[in-house]
């Protein structure tokens, strides 16, 4: 680590604890389900102006953009934190403080690492440092769920051509993602004639048609050159015992750390479901994509994150945690832009209304945000 960065994010943080603190509890009741992040959107364009920001601007994906010397033709390094959570709530957000533990819906995943992300974005506004590139600050939309990253896919899409590095911060203390996990999500729908189970008997039932395509579905080679797997998660159909279903219901998805896997896998389904002809429609919808890693220069992805973990060991004291995992980070990684998702807070119980940050980890991620950024300033 170099020690002017050091010196810098140490006296900044310490100087910015209760400041980071009361972001995070004003920032932390705007609620914003994925798809519907305007309340946000709106709260952390008008936070970033406040702080001197010349250029923000909220995109068509509801991204948050604020550019830092970012010229028509010069390269990109982003940094980015997603504004949406799980919860559909559309009024404030329930939230509750024991001691130096703040407890509410989606704190951690994804609001305390966001204003990690605001309050070192704000250091670069308040000091305006000479970059040595452009820098993207992005309070991104849709990474939950069914948002199937849309506000990162958006991003990669307008400026992917410029960008050399990105940064996502998600996650605890200790994570430094560099492997996307990619899926492919659809609902597979088996609809026929139906009718009475005494009368019709011996007509095709929905429900038994779409019992022998999960039965095929078990049966695909699943490729070995990446980690691959598959899941049907829920079925639904029918009427009732004395019906002969008319349609019938799952949801399917395949994952793998590789985008080849991934398409292979969608090519055998899309050959099974070819095959599986008779007195029936089989309708399919493709519910979510995120892609795995594709065609990555190794090396610069392995300078990117040794330098990601450097910074992560100068602040934590903790194990790294390199594994796989499906982020924001998965897009760039897809088309061969070194990227990490990196965890700046300490907490637990993601997903959950009972979800909780330490507010005293806050310090140590705001320096780990902070430091990364750095790095592309002339000191």
């Amino acid at each position: 680590m170099n020690e002017i960065i050091r010196k810098i994010t140490e006296d900044y943080a310490t100087a910015h604890i209760s400041e980071a603190e009361e972001l995070l509890m004003e920032l932390g009741k705007i609620p914003a389900p994925s798809h519907m992040e305007d309340q946000r959107a709106a709260f952390c364009r008008s936070w970033f102006l406040a702080q001197g920001a010349e250029d923000v601007t909220i995109d068509s994906a509801k991204n948050v953009i604020c550019k830092l010397n970012c010229t028509e033709d010069n390269e990109l390094v982003v940094f980015m934190a997603h504004m949406d959570i799980v919860f559909p709530d559309l009024e404030p957000l329930k939230m509750t403080l024991k001691g130096r533990t703040l407890h509410a819906p989606g704190i951690g995943d994804d609001t305390a690492n966001l204003v990690n992300l605001m309050m070192a974005a704000k250091y670069l506004l308040k000091e305006k440092p000479q970059l040595k590139t452009g820098i993207m600050i992005i309070a991104n939309s849709c990474e939950e769920g069914l948002g199937n990253l849309d506000g990162s896919k958006e991003i990669i899409r307008t400026y992917g051509h410029r960008i050399k590095s990105f940064y996502s911060f998600d996650g605890y203390m200790g994570q430094c993602t560099f492997t996307a996990v990619g899926s492919y999500r659809y609902k597979i729908t088996v609809k026929t004639a139906g009718g009475h189970s005494w009368l019709n008997f011996g007509s095709p039932n929905a429900i038994e048609i779409l019992s022998r395509l999960i039965e095929k579905l078990y049966q695909m080679e699943v490729p070995t050159s990446a980690r691959t797997t598959y899941n049907v998660g829920y079925i639904e159909g029918g009427t009732t015992v004395n019906t002969v279903a008319q349609e019938a219901s799952m949801l399917f998805e395949f994952r793998s750390t590789s985008q080849d896997c991934l398409e292979r896998m969608q090519k055998q389904l899309e050959e099974i479901i070819a095959g599986h002809t008779g007195e029936h429609e089989i309708i399919t919808e493709l519910l979510g994509v995120r892609p795995g890693n594709g065609d990555i220069n190794q090396e610069a992805l392995k300078s990117h994150t040794d330098l990601s973990a450097d910074v992560i060991r100068t602040f934590y004291p903790g194990r790294i945690d390199f594994a796989a995992y499906s982020t924001d980070a998965n897009i760039p990684l897809s088309q061969g832009i070194p990227a990490n998702t990196i965890g700046t807070i300490i907490g637990a119980k993601a997903h959950t209304r009972e979800e909780w940050v330490d507010l005293d980890s806050l310090p140590a991620g705001l320096k780990i945000a902070l430091s990364l950024m750095l790095h592309y300033v002339s000191l």
